[in-house]
């Protein structure tokens, strides 16, 4: 199995209700090591930038500025097939359709809510990682 880094994304609704050791203890729980966060701010250039693969989406204003409601926690995870696993722990996008255990289903408040963000490829993994974090900034 190979190595991997993702990039999760510890959502506003969630560092609001200090969800943040609750959430990361189930990506430890799973063998996923944070090897790089940070609690930021995003402003609304930021957002339109991560984002900006859905620009022309429907969901995309609403998305942008809900990502800018308050602060977010930034961290690249590190483990073996870490894109996947952290998918399946996080559940589907929607927190009423999300697995029983998942982080969505037991913490997520609505679609947009939903608790985390994670890449759903290596490719965007890649990209993601690399709009946070300098390799100088990442320590496995």
């Amino acid at each position: 199995m190979a190595i991997e880094r993702t990039l999760s994304i510890i959502k506003p609704d969630a560092t609001r209700r200090n969800l943040t050791g609750q959430i990361n203890a189930r990506f430890e729980g799973i063998d996923l090591r944070v090897v790089a966060q940070k609690r930021i701010q995003l402003t609304a250039e930021m957002a339109g930038q991560f984002y900006a693969e859905h620009a022309e989406r429907a969901f995309y204003l609403d998305l942008c500025e809900f990502m800018t409601s308050g602060p977010v926690v930034v961290q690249v995870l590190e483990g073996e097939n870490a894109i996947l696993r952290n998918r399946e722990i996080m559940g589907a996008t929607n927190p009423t359709n999300a697995e029983d255990g998942t982080i969505r289903k037991d913490f997520g408040e609505s679609v947009e809510a939903n608790s985390v963000h994670g890449s759903d490829s290596s490719e965007s993994a890649a990209r993601e990682i690399s709009f946070y974090f300098s390799e100088l900034e990442i320590v496995g």
